[in-house]
């Protein structure tokens, strides 16, 4: 029998626990991709260089706030844990190669030569660099027991929380609404490193 009793509240439930590191990690990737998608869709349409901007803008961002607590909390004990130095190098390398196009992109205009180009080739830099960290160094991190994943996850959220508020940006990657648009005319040196 129906009742006029508005149904009751579930409790609340407990504060959610942060998702593991390969998680965390693996959602970012995710989150890149899509940015690069809209990126790509946006040139095709000739979309206005704000536009483009705006997205170039959040995939550096998010990019930076990856990549720095990438290098800063997980590659470290994942170097130590799975002995495969070479395979670590190259995710160095690569961190260091994406760091650069991303401050190319950040000293140049929407409007600028190349700038389009130089956003579709940071992307698929990243996707092959995604490609071989979730084939090769994640399946290799979650084999090694002594690795905690679910405490380097809430180091990786606490690391990129900061740095966005260090840095004026959204943890997401979006510019935050305080701060300009516009290109930054200064790095900070913990930006974009190795994998991302």
């Amino acid at each position: 029998m129906p009742t006029s009793r508005t149904p009751a509240r579930k409790p609340a439930a407990p504060a959610a626990a942060a998702a593991d590191a390969i998680a965390l990690l693996s959602a970012d990737h995710q989150a890149v991709a899509k940015l690069h998608k809209k990126f790509e869709r946006l040139v095709k349409a000739k979309a206005p260089a704000s536009e483009r901007g705006a997205v170039a803008q959040q995939i550096c961002h998010a990019l930076t706030l990856h990549a720095t607590a990438e290098e800063e909390i997980f590659y470290p004990p994942v170097r130590a844990a799975i002995g495969k130095p070479d395979l670590m190098d190259e995710a160095d390398i690569e961190h260091a190669c994406a760091k650069d196009l991303i401050a190319q992109i950040e000293s140049l205009s929407p409007e600028d030569d190349k700038y389009d180009a130089r956003v579709i080739v940071l992307c698929e830099y990243v996707a092959h660099h995604v490609e071989e960290e979730e084939t090769e160094m994640f399946p290799k991190a979650k084999r090694v027991k002594t690795l905690d994943m679910q405490a380097l996850g809430e180091a990786i959220a606490a690391r990129k929380a900061a740095l966005a508020a260090e840095l004026g940006i959204e943890p997401d990657g979006a510019a935050a609404k305080s701060r300009p648009t516009s290109r930054r005319t200064t790095r900070p040196n913990t930006a974009v490193g190795r994998r991302a």
